[in-house]
């Protein structure tokens, strides 16, 4: 049996709001390291709040575009949108109700009747008061991007604290009573994703440092929720992943079952090893690993990812570093696998080779 690659191999580290790696089969000459806070949640009793209005601290909140559906009724959307493509689970609590048209991808987490979350990628929806695609200049024009937002939740209050990668890349804006978080293509300038969300999810999510007074507010987790959401998360990274590639120029990508395997037991090996890692001490490399399975191929590219919100937050965190990036949007590659499990994220891209085991003797 034969697999065709290249075997140069660079391993850089990336690390904006989780942690990734990028590993690819091919010559790669970046090697970056970047990092943050990560998002750890400090109490602080001497905490206070300023006297402010929400809508005097940010942007006013719109009156048009899809962020007047966060906290309406569902029966609202779904007249206005109509039934979901598929339903998923989230890892906070919420279902996503997922919408795929004309190169748009609208997700909407739905919980006890209500809109909390809307994520948008794709041009052509109304985000007031941004627009997918539009500048960073033009963005930075609108609003003035805040190093801490802070409010009140019920008998709490909670300040996020952003620091300059963080409003370079994914910046927080309050818009009256709810929330825009931006997803900025740096190496473009360009805005990438849109989502808006309420308070309570925001602090669910917690992308950011956060200092707080009162209750901490988080979803537990049980196993069949995080194989629901895990699930969730790969197919949700396929469809992003494809349509990003199209929209900067690149063929979309076959799913890959074996592969996919291949990404999932990797990433279940990360967590339970509490490793983070291309190479695996039990299984090995990319190459190991795609061998084992008999997975036949020309060129192989590894992203990993590590403590990401969701697919939204890893993919704009992939598209921030210019090696994953790269491994991201190479047009060489025809499939892909992506495996998630318990927040830890492998895609795996190859350039199939369709050659047949030799027959044995």
């Amino acid at each position: 049996m034969k697999s065709l690659f290249r075997i140069l191999v660079i391993v850089t580290i990336f690390i904006v709001f989780g942690l990734s790696f990028n590993l690819f089969y091919a010559k790669n000459n970046d090697d970056v390291l970047i990092g943050n806070s990560g998002g750890k949640p400090v109490k602080d009793t001497d905490l206070e709040i300023t006297a402010e209005e929400p809508e005097e601290r940010g942007y006013p909140r719109p009156k048009e575009g899809i962020s007047v559906y966060i906290g309406m009724n569902q029966k609202k959307w779904l007249s206005d949108f109509g039934s979901p493509s598929r339903i998923e689970y989230s890892y906070y609590g919420y279902q996503w109700w997922i919408y795929e048209k004309d190169n748009q991808y609208i997700a909407a987490g739905q919980k006890d009747g209500k809109i909390v979350t809307v994520a948008v990628a794709g041009k052509g929806m109304n985000t007031a008061p941004f627009e997918i695609g539009e500048s960073m200049e033009s963005v930075y024009k609108k609003v003035s991007m805040q190093t801490e937002v802070e409010f009140e939740y019920e008998d709490g209050i909670y300040k996020f604290e952003l620091f300059e990668n963080d409003l370079n890349t994914q910046p927080l804006i309050p818009l009256g009573d709810i929330f825009a978080q931006l997803y900025f293509d740096n190496f473009k300038g360009e805005l990438m994703f849109v989502r808006f969300l309420d308070k309570e999810t925001l602090l669910l999510h917690r992308p950011y440092d956060l200092i707080y007074r009162g209750d901490l507010v988080e979803k537990e987790m049980e196993e069949n929720e995080w194989i629901m959401a895990d699930q969730s998360s790969e197919r949700q990274i396929f469809d992003l992943t494809n349509l990003i590639r199209k929209s900067y120029g690149s063929n979309p990508l076959e799913w890959d079952a074996v592969v996919s395997e291949v990404a999932y037991e990797h990433s279940k090996d990360m967590q339970e090893t509490q490793t983070f890692s291309h190479i695996s001490e039990k299984f090995g490399d990319l190459s190991d690993r795609l061998s084992a399975k008999e997975v036949y191929y020309e060129v192989a590219g590894e992203n990993i990812a590590s403590q990401y919100v969701d697919s939204f937050s890893v993919i704009a965190g992939w598209m921030n570093s210019k090696s994953h990036r790269d491994t991201f949007l190479n047009k060489e590659f025809t499939h892909l696998g992506v495996g998630v499990y318990k927040k830890y994220f492998t895609q795996n891209f190859i350039r199939r080779s369709w050659e047949e085991t030799e027959p044995e003797e």
